[in-house]
């Protein structure tokens, strides 16, 4: 029961991811991993510095170290020293007492050497860590504007698919049925040509029957009328009737043949 609740949550996370996917904006989606992208470089940066402040503790602390060493190991010659010259005096208890003096710098010369070399492995390693942290942020740095770079160009691309998308649509509307209640463009064109042919054919079919013949006849006759109307018109008036309709009587005479 336990593995079946397993595989079922299993392909529910699958699913919902998926129909999710689907239905995020990738615009937006870019936007979130160009910020998760900057928010794991800042932790790199952080856990960089913290590498690199390691590194510098270190060497602090190994510089402090090698000071110590110096100084105690001066401390050490002195109280030598001051044994010597108390003994040479024959002041046993104060050769006694730089003797030991000196005998404690000395231990401590040892415990400050040892911890040098420790101090010394510390450094070189977390020199190399430093380095390498430093070598990851900066890759990383470079990764990440190359993703900043590569943000404009799917930005572009992306609002390309979209106006695609939408010609790719628009175009789809043309051919393809859009609902119940909007015709397509194909079968608006097909109504339209059909009226328009039928106009035609009846135009063809009313041109040739007798009512048409008579319309015909009825406007010949009315033209005819009006050119004799409108010539009775320019007689009246006097024009275009002396040039190509002028009597015998306005012709000159012929001169006598006897004169």
């Amino acid at each position: 029961m336990g593995k079946l609740m397993q595989r079922f949550w299993r392909y529910l996370t699958a699913a919902l991811t998926g129909r999710f996917n689907e239905m995020a904006d990738p615009k937006v989606q870019l936007e979130q991993a160009i910020t998760e992208a900057n928010q794991q470089h800042r932790q790199l940066v952080q856990q960089a510095a913290n590498v690199i402040a390691n590194q510098k503790q270190t060497e602090m602390r190994l510089n402090r170290a090698m000071e110590d060493i110096e100084k105690q190991n001066g401390l050490a010659r002195q109280a030598v020293t001051m044994a010597e010259d108390a003994t040479n005096r024959g002041d046993a208890a104060k050769a006694t007492e730089y003797t030991q003096a000196a005998e404690s710098f000395a231990n401590r010369l040892v415990g400050t050497e040892r911890e040098v070399e420790t101090l010394k492995q510390l450094l070189l390693q977390s020199t190399q860590a430093a380095n390498q942290a430093k070598q990851a942020v900066s890759q990383n740095s470079m990764a990440l504007q190359k993703k900043l770079a590569e943000r404009q160009k799917l930005l572009g691309q992306l609002d390309q698919a979209k106006m695609q998308e939408q010609v790719n649509s628009a175009m789809a509307s043309l051919s393809e049925t859009v609902g119940q209640d909007v015709p397509t463009f194909d079968e608006v064109r097909d109504k339209i040509e059909s009226r328009y042919a039928k106009a035609l054919g009846t135009n063809e079919l009313t041109g040739q029957s007798v009512e048409s013949r008579m319309l015909e006849v009825e406007q010949a006759q009315v033209n005819t009328e009006a050119q004799a109307k409108l010539a009775d018109i320019k007689a009246q008036l006097g024009i275009g009737t002396g040039a190509g309709t002028g009597s015998a009587t306005d012709k000159p005479s012929e001169p006598d043949a006897d004169a």
